[in-house]
């Protein structure tokens, strides 16, 4: 039986009614629209679909959507500013940190979680926070770089606490 629930994707309530079984990734994709958040494996291991609910990476091709019912949920959508891009967006573009494009707002939204963990990340620590999102074309050297360049970009526009 379908039920009608919100979820809050990257500030905006988006109203819709769902079997208690739809997946998180299908009510994003195909209800609300957003199409940014990519399905890779279905199973959980590749991050393709990973979003930022409630402050935490979850892979939504394993969450349901019911259970992110009224709950703040973050896609790659939600990352920029209007045309401004978000030093991570921006980042991968000029480092080369994508290609095919499929895992790319997983990792994004992965290191997203991790910069706001921590802004000064080593590069062992970007490896840690990015292992559970798999990508079959860069080979990880421009995406750590990316993340690399896009912490420092965040430390030097940060406004120093008083």
């Amino acid at each position: 039986m379908k039920q009608p629930i919100t979820l809050h994707l990257n500030g905006r309530p988006y109203e819709v009614t769902v079997e208690p079984r739809r997946r998180l990734l299908d009510a994003i994709r195909y209800d609300c629209r957003l199409t940014g958040t990519k399905e890779g494996c279905g199973t959980g291991d590749c991050g393709a679909c990973t979003v930022i609910l409630d402050g935490k990476t979850v892979c939504s091709c394993l969450a349901l959507a019911v259970a992110a019912d009224e709950r703040p949920i973050t896609t790659v959508e939600g990352l920029a500013d209007g045309e401004q891009l978000h030093p991570l967006q921006e980042t991968f573009m000029t480092s080369g940190g994508l290609q095919c494009g499929i895992c790319t707002p997983g990792i994004i939204l992965a290191a997203k979680a991790l910069l706001d963990d921590n802004p000064q990340p080593t590069i062992e620590e970007i490896q840690h926070g990015l292992a559970n999102n798999l990508c079959r074309c860069t080979g990880y050297a421009k995406i750590i770089d990316a993340v690399l360049k896009a912490a420092e970009q965040m430390q030097e526009t940060a406004v120093p606490e008083a």
